[in-house]
């Protein structure tokens, strides 16, 4: 059998792995099986990939995987499940980055080379450098705006979308440059100092509440990016990889976008912030938040027969995950239901509360998607609301003024109790208070969601 015939059999089945890794990825009893079954992909493809273009022989190979292997049971060891949005974020970058340089390079051979390279690759060459500038430099920006780092803080001056479109205008500029001048390599590095400033420009005034889109936007950028790059090498299975992450990325976007009730474009160009018609806090809350302790909420247990959580990004910084799972079994010794709503855009990425819940052990069928849980939450006893804000705000069924309104939220209003477990009244990502906090049938435990939760299983055994 001829070397290409193997070759090309290896990247077939490289690509049907990863068709079925990222299909197991779409719930969680497989998704572990679908994460090995990309890794293994991902081996075969990096493998063969080397051996086809004669880089390096066997032993670099496996000093490589030996060594990347141990950067990433080292990542994995060591960084926090609440960090991991931010590892995402820079996932994404590295790859965005990784895709200029390949296709930098590959434009350099080939102007060597040949003073006329075929259409399709500079035409690839200049969409893999913008889409590789802008995902590199708009995923550094999210992973300081998740990190909480100042130099990524909102930024917002006038003019700033005609700023953006002054730099997208220079870049198709830059890309038609290398396009019909390829051999002028100064064209593309051009091109990558804009799509730089575009990405820069792009992410750096969206706030937090968005990250979850902007991130899923961002693989899918890295993915389009990859894909571009295949086509400049002539690399089968890095495009069928890269069109994958960029079409499944894309999809999440779409699917986060319509869990918060707003579009792509609103996301990347809009400003989520309260109207000028937005009722204040203290009309909010004035004389009617009532705060309670943890013996008190433990009472409301005697009688309940069913308790939902609602895990939020208090929970994550809390790193409650652990505690909450013990409330949970405590609960269900007690002969009580006990389930978990899951928002689409709970914390800071997407599935970010899942993962977290699915650490401590939690089971996958304890976790309830929004539309299967909330017409649950009528014949629920007790909601614990763990540092949710928006996503529980019922502002967005009510009023069409709101920042949030028409945003599907989880109706744990409906509930018989609430309880929210948060440091303070302060507000959401949206900016505008919570009604949720001062509604008749609401209590607040205000501490550390760990703490609290504690606190909780001390005075239910107790009780």
């Amino acid at each position: 059998m001829q070397q290409a015939t193997i070759i090309n059999l290896s990247y077939l089945i490289a690509s049907v792995l990863f068709i079925f890794g990222l299909k197991g990825l779409t719930h969680p009893r497989t998704a572990v099986r679908g994460n090995l079954t990309a890794a293994m992909a991902m081996l075969i493809a990096v493998v063969v990939t080397l051996l086809d273009q004669n880089i390096v022989g066997f032993k670099v190979i496996i000093a490589g995987i030996i060594l990347g292997g141990a950067i990433g049971m080292t990542l994995a060891i060591k960084i926090q499940m609440t960090d991991i949005p931010q590892l995402v974020a820079l996932f994404n970058g590295f790859g965005g980055g990784a895709s200029v340089f390949v296709a930098g390079a590959a434009l350099i051979e080939v102007s060597v080379k040949t003073k006329n390279p075929e259409l399709h690759l500079t035409v690839a060459t200049a969409v893999s450098g913008l889409v590789g500038a802008v995902t590199f430099w708009g995923s550094l920006i999210a992973f300081g705006k998740l990190q909480g780092l100042k130099f990524a803080n909102d930024v917002r001056f006038p003019g700033q979308q005609l700023v953006n479109a002054l730099c997208a205008i220079c870049a198709v500029g830059a890309a038609l440059l290398i396009i019909y001048n390829p051999s002028s390599v100064i064209f593309y590095w051009l091109l990558v100092i804009v799509g730089s400033v575009l990405g820069v420009l792009t992410v750096i005034p969206i706030g937090g509440a968005d990250m979850p889109v902007v991130i899923a936007l961002l693989n899918s950028y890295s993915g389009l990016a990859a894909a571009a790059t295949g086509f400049v090498l002539g690399n089968n299975i890095l495009i069928i990889a890269g069109s994958l992450v960029g079409a499944s990325g894309m999809i999440l976007s779409s699917i986060m976008c319509k869990a918060m009730n707003r579009s792509l474009g609103n996301v990347l160009f809009g400003v989520l912030e309260p109207t000028a018609d937005t009722a204040s806090a203290d009309e909010v809350y004035a004389g009617k938040v009532k705060s309670t302790s943890a013996d008190e909420a433990a009472m409301l247990f005697d009688d309940a027969r069913r308790v939902v959580f609602v895990p939020g990004y208090g929970m994550a910084v809390a790193q409650a995950q652990h505690a909450v799972r013990d409330l949970a079994t405590l609960l269900e010794s007690k002969d009580i239901e006990v389930d978990f709503a899951i928002h689409p855009v709970a914390g800071r990425m997407p599935g970010h509360m899942n993962v977290l819940l699915a650490e401590a052990d939690i089971s996958y069928d304890k976790l309830k998607e929004m539309d299967d849980v909330n017409p649950t939450f009528q014949q629920t006893d007790v909601a614990i609301v763990l540092g949710a804000n928006d996503v529980v705000n019922p502002v967005a069924r009510t009023d069409p003024k709101s920042a949030i309104a028409g945003m599907p939220i989880l109706d744990v209003d409906k509930s018989r109790t609430v309880i929210v477990i948060k440091r303070s009244l302060s507000p959401g990502f949206a900016g505008i208070p919570n009604p949720l906090f001062a509604m008749d049938n609401t209590l607040m435990l205000f501490g550390d969601a760990k703490k609290a939760i504690l606190d909780l299983i001390t005075a239910v055994k107790e009780s």
